[in-house]
């Protein structure tokens, strides 16, 4: 018996020897399979951090632009504004009557009235163009690829939003028609 049990503990000993060595070569290999992993994964941000690097760049250049544009135009509605201001000094200069000088002064405020209005619209289209070429320069090209499946997406929720609705719709109808009966027989009863 004694010797049945030493073979017993030798067999287990040998087995869990066994298992520590697999164990050992499997952590092994699974700790060189996580770092191959996470080289393969680092490569792949690199991709990622030059493809932000150029967006940043197309970006800088984009708001450079438009910041060259808004301030050619404040130059140019500031070169303006004063143009007429002297102008219109000018004029005062030689008017005889307080009739005349009311009359250009009328004549100056709906000048700079259009004038606002067309600078305003001139500053509107500058920041339009420069947040379309901001989105241009942020959106990755893979990016722009899967937003096909998206719209189809959007459009099979709308088409079952619609549907839910038409039997939302179909229901408080056909409860309207059971009740309208029940009511006209409450009415009949009571006398009104």
């Amino acid at each position: 018996m004694h010797l049945n049990i030493n073979e017993f503990l030798d067999e287990q000993k040998k087995g869990l020897g066994e298992m520590v060595e697999t164990f050992r070569k499997t952590r092994v290999t699974a700790a060189r399979n996580a770092a191959r992993e996470s080289a393969a994964r680092i490569k792949s941000l690199n991709d990622r951090v030059r493809s932000l690097a150029r967006s940043g760049l197309r970006l800088t250049a984009v708001t450079h632009g438009a910041t060259q544009s808004l301030i050619e135009l404040q130059a140019e509605i500031v070169s303006s504004a004063l143009g007429d201001a002297a102008a219109q000094i000018e004029r005062m200069a030689y008017t005889e009557s307080v009739r005349d000088l009311a009359r250009m002064q009328a004549e100056v405020l709906q000048g700079a009235r259009e004038r606002i209005v067309a600078d305003f619209a001139r500053t509107v289209s500058v920041l339009k163009d420069a947040a379309g070429d901001a989105r241009k320069a942020v959106v990755r090209r893979e990016a722009a690829a899967p937003a096909a499946p998206r719209k189809k997406k959007a459009a099979v929720r709308r088409k079952a939003k619609v549907a839910t609705r038409t039997k939302a719709v179909a229901r408080t109808k056909a409860v309207a028609r059971t009740k309208a009966p029940a009511r006209r027989a409450r009415r009949k009863s009571t006398g009104r």
